[in-house]
């Protein structure tokens, strides 16, 4: 089955093998931005631009809960969601410039955090669940324990020259996605002190990895992290190889990319765009 989310307020849950639609899921009152599957499965969460949220049965596609905040909640396009490793936590990255963080046992807000920029990218660390990596504006930032004063800042380049996608690779290092400004992807290397208390220290790694000319709107790495689809807004889909960071296919839309995934089994690749088509490769 594959998840979709649209400008027009629905998702759709399809056959992938049939192409048929099996559902729509009718909730959102504006334009969906931002979805996430969990990693069991089990839930789907989507968001939109009036700051709404919402988690869905991940087989049904019933909705189960319209999440909210006790006392507040995002106030501005939440453009961006991810599960934790186990499936536990949902983070939500959002223009208002905050990050919120839920329990997805009860979907009661655990934690808030100010990260100074608009929020385009919320990234989950596989191995280091503490680590959470947010792509803003103008910097990317890493919290340990989802905390602000453990904020680790890397590729701060001021206004403007911002990052739009993440994905963690196998061995922890995180890439990077940059917008129209720097239509790059980078590396980081990861390393942390022995001493107390423990900092986290990122590097770049080697030099800017170049074929995109327009902003990066998704980063998505197969299973086991060999390779990574890169969807842009100048309307391609560009397939890597990490051994050595080299193209080795391109496939083209016929208008900007928004997103791109790969198949459970790492046989397929699908993208989708602004020429309102999902396209599987």
């Amino acid at each position: 089955r594959i998840v979709t989310a649209s400008h027009d307020g629905m998702l759709r849950l399809w056959d992938r093998k049939t192409g048929v639609m099996l559902k729509k899921m009718e909730g959102h009152r504006s334009r969906v931005r931002a979805l996430a599957v969990s990693p069991n499965g089990l839930l789907i969460a989507s968001s939109d631009e009036s700051g709404g949220l919402m988690a869905w049965h991940g087989q049904t596609g019933e909705c189960v809960q319209v999440i909210k905040a006790i006392d507040e909640t995002h106030n501005g396009w939440i453009l961006s969601l991810d599960f934790s490793p186990t499936s536990g936590m949902l983070a939500s990255g959002s223009s208002d410039t905050y990050i919120e963080l839920w329990s997805t046992s009860n979907w009661q807000q655990q934690h808030r955090i100010n990260c100074g920029g608009i929020v385009h990218c919320v990234r989950f660390q596989w191995c280091y669940p503490n680590y959470l990596a947010i792509a803003t504006d103008h910097d990317i930032q890493i919290y340990n324990n989802f905390e602000r004063g453990s904020r680790t800042l890397l590729g701060t380049s001021g206004r403007g020259f911002g990052y739009y996608s993440l994905a963690w690779t196998s061995s922890a290092r995180l890439l990077s996605g940059g917008n129209r400004t720097n239509p790059t992807i980078r590396e980081w290397d990861i390393t942390s002190t022995s001493g107390w208390p423990q900092l986290i220290i990122f590097k770049q790694v080697g030099d800017p990895w170049k074929g995109h000319f327009e902003s990066i709107r998704a980063l998505s790495l197969n299973s086991n992290r060999t390779l990574l689809a890169s969807a842009s807004d100048d309307n391609r889909v560009r397939l890597w190889r990490l051994s050595d960071r080299r193209t080795i296919a391109i496939y083209k839309h016929s208008g900007g990319v928004n997103c791109a995934t790969f198949s459970k089994d790492d046989g397929h690749i699908f993208s989708g765009g602004a020429d309102k088509k999902i396209s599987e490769w």
